[in-house]
């Protein structure tokens, strides 16, 4: 067999600004793609990490950082040979000149990848060693001057020796490692020119950065295989130790299989003298588990394999602990045990209504669920999702369902969670793993059909680690979660008995394949009457007992709750009407703690005096008095809030500023309203010669939505029109270029907010009329509801024959 000749590049032209090549032959024997190759004595410095990139050899590489990727752009495919130069440091991201390696590779491009994470990955030959000369430039990536640099083999004797004394160390090595093919060989042996031969052995050794570099730096031929020789020496005796104690450890093995088999004899032995081991009392009692543990047949199976496998282990081997942890958490796992439901829908009723005031519509839903529960109990009813503001009592509903049911409850977090493990279990393969927590907490429960709430579902992330979202639509669907299948278990669970409930502030983050498996319930917040009737039915006697104080030592009067409700809370909820109501009685608790009063009665003028000056004042007047500013009216995961939007102008060229911290949603609406109105008064001074600054307060509270078209427009108009808007009014809304007033959601929240802050009009979307029949008629008591379908209507309702001109005279 004929050996295959490896050639050096040979240079054929060189001149002041480049050189011109002829590549020798690839490592397989193939002709070069080109029959020469012009290295630019200006060219691009690629700083690689790792590696030294020796002549002759192909690497794949991984661009990642900007300065290289811009380097491949803007250098591809016009000029495919850069220059590559090792890093003194790979910690370094950013490389100055003096973080490298004064000699590096001239290397050619030969295929360029783009990959889905945005990465790049290139494929080069090396070709020639260089020197730079002179540093060009840093920026946009860096370059220099370079000079070339060629071998030297000084052919005697003496080299002749090196040479061969380096063919035999390698053959050595190969014989001595199991990772490297006996191909290898051949490819040595096919390699005649000796630089060829030095470099190919210098790339795939085993060897630290700066030996490398050292190798690659040494142009004396002769020079680099005595230290190829020295290096070459030192593997071979590391792989002789290493396959010596590679025998004494299979020596220990057979040993060990020796003392398994008398184990095994010692163990019949025992057994029929009736002497029986630890180990055998435990596999005998992890059998009866699994007996009694009424598991499906399958899964029984599959069990009793691990303890067929666990008998044959050593107690010493650490598989051991593996296998029996698992069948510890199989065994207790509720398979057949479930709770009895009481579908009493009487007592059900009593059991809401005890624990919730008003939420007719909830609590009506509630009941319908559980009466086709008894009519059908093995149908497949939908998943509930509570939606609403916090403190609304989304997780007491499901707490009342379960005690309805009288079924156990959980309820499990999934605000912030990130990693698709902590639902699915992580498998047996890694240390430590454990089952995921949804069999853990079904564990817990001991029975197959708890309530299980799954709060925050809008809170819910993702990252390199997984989507938890994508675990949920198995866990959530009915037509699938018979068969969940948890990563350590390995083997299906029925779900399909457990009563999931989830709870949201917001629907919008929640992805709309997990929505379509739930029906939403919303809950949008209580008005003040109800928070009147919720705080002196729950909150107060729930404070009294836990500050220590009896219903006789602090005496409630409708006044004191309702200057709390009104002038220190302003929610949707009542968790913050709760926590200034355990203020007040923790005052009065620390008087009758020490004897200085028996009893208090918190009236109106006590709570102000506890409770401080008043922190919710209505500010509409106030905000709304000069011209350019309007209410509106924004759904938040809070629930329903009144954002003023405020708009000035200043000398200019007709350009518009938004501030506030808002989302593109808003800022598209700003541009729509600005639009329209300068479609509708192309002649007007403050459009033409003035800037526009648009700003909504509160600017370290990011606002986004499609709610704020109408306040935009009437804001904007305002100001350009020098007439304030009316200060009792406040509007949803939004609009088209053609001026036509677009229906909006969340309203019943928008409405409760605008009676919070005393707004006495509310101008809402035609189509939006409907949504009315939601919103209680005590709220609706003292209001106007003014329905439009253009911007002309919402200005006659908004400014109308307002002539308020204060602070026009800027404009």
């Amino acid at each position: 067999m004929a050996k295959k000749k490896k050639t050096k590049p040979a240079i054929i032209h060189e001149d002041d600004n480049e050189i011109i090549i002829r590549p020798g032959s690839s490592d397989d024997g193939t002709q070069p793609q080109a029959d020469r190759i012009t290295i630019p004595r200006e060219v691009a410095i690629l700083p690689v990490r790792n590696v030294v990139i020796f002549p002759g050899t192909v690497v794949p590489l991984t661009i990642g950082r900007e300065k290289s990727k811009r380097l491949i752009n803007s250098e591809l495919p016009s000029q495919k040979v850069i220059v590559t130069i090792c890093q003194k440091s790979p910690g370094i991201d950013n490389p100055g000149p003096d973080d490298l390696y004064y000699m590096g590779t001239a290397c050619m491009v030969l295929k360029l990848l783009k990959l889905e994470d945005g990465t790049q990955s290139i494929i080069i030959q090396g070709l020639m060693r260089v020197r730079v000369k002179n540093w060009l430039g840093q920026q946009p990536y860096m370059r220099a001057e370079i000079e070339i640099l060629q071998d030297t083999f000084e052919q005697d004797t003496e080299a002749e020796a090196l040479l061969m004394n380096a063919r035999n160390l390698s053959q050595k090595v190969i014989e001595l490692s199991a990772n490297i093919p006996d191909e290898a060989a051949v490819v040595i042996d096919s390699i005649e020119n000796p630089s060829a031969l030095a470099d190919f052995l210098a790339s795939n050794m085993q060897l630290d950065i700066p030996k490398k570099q050292e190798l690659l730096e040494q142009l004396n031929v002769n020079k680099r295989f005595r230290k190829l020789a020295v290096e070459l020496q030192h593997q071979i005796e590391v792989l002789e130790l290493s396959n010596k104690i590679q025998n004494q450890v299979k020596t220990s093995i057979d040993k060990s299989q020796r003392e398994y088999f008398l184990q095994e004899q010692l163990k019949a032995i025992q057994k029929e003298l009736g002497q029986l081991d630890e180990k055998t009392v435990e596999i005998d009692e992890l059998k009866e588990k699994i007996e009694a543990a009424g598991m499906p047949e399958y899964v029984k199976g599959e069990a009793l394999r691990d303890v067929s496998r666990l008998e044959k282990l050593p107690v010493i081997s650490p598989e051991y602990n593996v296998i029996r942890t698992f069948l510890d958490i199989i065994t207790e796992l509720p398979w057949s045990k479930k709770s009895e439901d009481k579908l009493d829908i009487e007592i059900a009723r009593q059991v809401l209504d005890k624990d919730h005031y008003d939420l007719e519509k909830v609590k009506r839903r509630i009941l319908e669920y559980l009466a086709v529960r008894k009519l059908a109990p093995e149908s497949r009813g939908p998943i509930l999702c509570f939606v609403g503001p916090p403190g609304v009592g989304k997780t007491s509903l499901g707490q009342s369902i379960a005690r309805a049911l009288g079924r156990k409850f959980i309820r499990m977090s999934l605000g912030g969670m990130r990693d698709e493990a902590e639902l699915r279990g992580h498998r047996r393969t890694y240390i430590g793993a454990m089952p995921g927590r949804i069999i853990q907490e079904i564990r817990k429960a001991g029975t197959n059909n708890p309530v299980f709430m799954l709060d925050e579902l809008d809170k819910v992330g993702a990252d390199f680690r997984g989507d938890p979202t994508s675990a949920l639509l198995e866990i959530l669907d009915p037509a699938q979660n018979f068969t969940f299948q948890d990563h350590y278990l390995n083997v299906p669970f029925d779900l399909s008995q457990v009563l999931f409930i989830g709870t949201a502030n917001y629907m919008g983050p929640v992805p709309p394949a997990l929505r379509d498996r739930m029906e939403v319930i919303e809950l949008p917040g209580y008005t003040s009457r109800e928070k009147l009737h919720i705080a002196r039915k729950y909150l107060i006697k729930r404070q009294l007992r836990e500050n220590g104080l009896k219903p006789s030592h602090a005496k409630w009067t409708v006044a004191g709750i309702n200057k709390i409700i009104d002038s220190y809370t302003r929610e949707a909820g009542v968790r913050e009407l709760e926590r200034q109501i355990g203020t007040v009685c923790r005052s009065v608790a620390s008087l009758v703690a020490a004897n200085k009063a028996r009893s208090r009665k918190i009236t109106a003028e006590l709570v102000v005096k506890v409770l401080g000056p008043q922190k919710y004042e209505s500010e509409m007047a106030l905000r709304t008095s000069s011209p350019g500013v309007a209410t509106g009216l924004a759904y938040t995961p809070a629930g329903g809030e009144i954002i003023f939007i405020e708009a000035s102008a200043y000398p200019g060229k007709g350009n518009m500023t938004l501030t506030g911290q808002i989302g593109d949603v808003m800022k598209e609406s700003a541009q729509a309203a600005l639009s329209l109105i300068k479609s509708r008064m192309p002649e007007n001074k403050v459009l033409s010669k003035q800037d526009i600054h648009v700003h909504v307060p509160a600017g370290a509270i990011p606002k986004d939505g499609p709610s704020a078209g109408v306040a935009m427009f009437t804001a904007l108009t305002s100001l350009i029109t020098g007439k304030a808007v009316q200060p009792d009014v406040a509007m949803t809304g939004e609009i088209t270029l053609r001026g036509l007033v677009l229906p909006v959601g969340g309203i019943k929240e928008k409405v409760l907010a605008a009676k919070r802050a005393g707004v006495k009009t509310v101008v809402l979307p035609k189509r939006n009329k409907k949504d009315l029949v939601d919103i209680p008629a005590e709220v609706q008591k003292g209001m106007k509801f003014k329905f439009v379908n253009n911007v002309d209507q919402v200005l006659s309702n908004a400014i109308g024959n307002n002539s308020n001109q204060k602070g026009s005279k800027n404009h």
